[in-house]
């Protein structure tokens, strides 16, 4: 199956690159390019690509309003959203995720690692990537409102659901669960399934933040560096 993919992004040597780049790996096509948050939800409503890779900033309408508009329409509800960010614009991180966002990447991603992304989030398996994860989440839970957020939102999960839903959080896939776990994916991917029915969040980006906002999983301070001159 070809994974078809819409980017939206108004740089367009960037946006150019990507495209190379996707239309080079076999399980893949670039179906449209949009230079703004309007185009990006004109051209997905017209060619309902599995996979909007989308960027924050544009004119006119930026990737957050245009992610929520493609994401609460239930005409493309098998479309996901891939949020392109640079890690300054983590103040964005909770309007993406009630927007309906499927996981983030920085713009300084790998090739290899972007289309692994891609792939991830068609399959419904979206793998945030560790570190922009825990850099994003680390600074939206700092602010007061997060900070306030009930802590026994995980109390309806079974002990292995919660289990599930720890190592989802530390970034890894179904696959790499089910290793740990010595079960099949398709066993964990029921697990997590499951979980976020009954925390009543849209996706596995959601189901991350919650469990960093449980105190499930907790946010380890980043480590200073010394500064030139210290021992």
């Amino acid at each position: 199956m070809t994974i078809r993919v819409l980017l939206a992004d108004d740089q367009a040597l960037l946006a150019g690159t990507f495209r190379l780049l996707i239309d080079s790996a076999d399980d893949m096509e670039v179906v449209g390019i949009a230079g703004n948050g309007r185009e990006a939800v004109e051209l997905t409503r017209a060619t309902k690509p599995d996979v909007v890779v989308m960027d924050i900033r544009m004119p006119g309408m930026d990737g957050l309003s245009a992610t929520q508009e493609i994401c609460g329409d239930e005409a493309l509800r098998d479309t996901r959203v891939l949020i392109l960010t640079t890690f300054e614009l983590d103040e964005y991180v909770a309007q993406a995720l009630r927007a309906g966002a499927s996981g983030f990447l920085g713009k300084g991603v790998g090739p290899e690692e972007l289309l692994r992304s891609i792939r991830s989030i068609a399959a419904g398996d979206a793998l945030l990537s560790p570190a922009a994860t825990r850099t994003l989440i680390a600074r939206y839970l700092s602010r007061p409102e997060s900070r306030a957020a009930a802590t026994d939102s995980l109390d309806v999960l079974t002990a292995r659901e919660r289990e599930v839903v720890a190592m989802v959080a530390e970034g890894l896939s179904n696959e790499d669960i089910a290793e740990k776990m010595y079960v099949s994916p398709l066993t964990i991917r029921t697990h997590v399934q499951r979980a976020m029915s009954k925390v009543g969040v849209q996706n596995r980006a959601q189901l991350v933040v919650t469990a960093f906002q449980s105190g499930l999983v907790r946010v380890e301070p980043p480590r200073r560096e010394p500064g030139p001159g210290h021992q």
